[in-house]
């Protein structure tokens, strides 16, 4: 079993990463280098435990004990002493490979690097560390506390004991780990992104209207959500990134984010983060037209 876990960036992602170490009874300690940020991740834990508290799924003393095992720092140093680290900061292999060889020089030899990326190659962030048989990807899905999933990206280099710590700390976090290789996208970005592509083209296109595309495929296939929904929770700056590590990698059509989806970012529209996507959010809500 792990001793203590870190997490490098705070936002939804490396939030919902940390909830879910601290609900499975280990300690974790969330890096983000700006005070602000942690202090939305402070209150996004809080509301979040607090919603479980409000089903009847945890105590009030339960929340405060989950939050005891949650330490936020502005120190990079602090994340020394853990044997599990995991970067959820942006979609981006510069800023992502910054991080690694900051980390290889703080951990601990025996400590894992692991990367939350949802489709930057592992191999390239390995290259930036001193032990790339210790680092390999560990992708979670949004909500991290709700969805089931993560994906062990295996990289050339990673060793087989770091994947058996990998998939024994999956298992004690409640996850179920599916194995893949080291190419962007993996498994479920790879089949996923084609999908949301095509409905963004289906809207810049004036093909149909996004509650009717959303409703098509909730209705028509029994999906929980529609694509553009979809897409809202995940970012579209997230989305935009991977759909351009996609066709940089593969160089087909389906995967090149439509002129759309980049004008969106570039407006700051970026989902349910922001307050506004393909549709508008109060808060932190799915849409009248899409909900269940």
């Amino acid at each position: 079993m792990e001793r203590s876990v870190a997490v490098v960036g705070a936002g939804m992602m490396g939030t919902g990463i940390a909830e879910t170490v601290a609900r499975a009874g280990l300690e974790v300690t969330l890096y983000e280098p700006d005070p602000l940020p942690l202090e939305r991740s402070r209150e996004r834990l809080a509301s979040s435990l607090q919603r479980i508290v409000s089903r009847g799924r945890l105590t009030e003393g339960d929340a405060a004990a989950i939050t005891a095992q949650v330490s936020w720092t502005t120190d990079l140093e602090d994340v020394a002493a853990a044997t599990i680290v995991i970067e959820a900061v942006k979609e981006d292999v510069g800023v992502k490979r910054d991080v690694f060889a900051r980390l290889d020089r703080i951990v601990g030899p025996d400590a894992l690097l692991l990367s939350n990326t949802s489709s930057i190659p592992i191999a390239e962030l390995a290259a930036a560390t001193g032990r790339p048989d210790r680092v390999a990807g560990l992708h979670f899905f949004s909500p991290v506390p709700v969805m089931s999933l993560v994906e062990i990206v295996v990289a050339l280099e990673t060793g087989e004991d770091t994947v058996a710590r990998m998939e024994a700390f999956a298992a004690a976090l409640g996850k179920h780990a599916v194995r893949t290789k080291d190419r962007s996208g993996f498994i479920v970005n790879f089949l996923l992104v084609p999908y949301l592509m095509a409905a963004v083209r289906m809207v810049e296109e004036g093909f149909a209207t996004r509650e009717d595309i959303d409703q098509g495929m909730k209705e028509g296939c029994g999906h929980p959500m529609g694509p553009l929904a979809l897409a809202d929770m995940i970012g579209l700056d997230v989305l935009y990134a991977i759909g351009v590590s996609l066709q940089s990698e593969f160089q087909k059509p389906e995967y090149a984010p439509p002129p759309l989806l980049k004008r969106m970012v570039a407006a700051g529209r970026l989902g349910r983060k922001s307050g506004r996507g393909f549709y508008e959010y109060a808060s932190a809500q799915a849409p009248a037209a899409v909900a269940a």
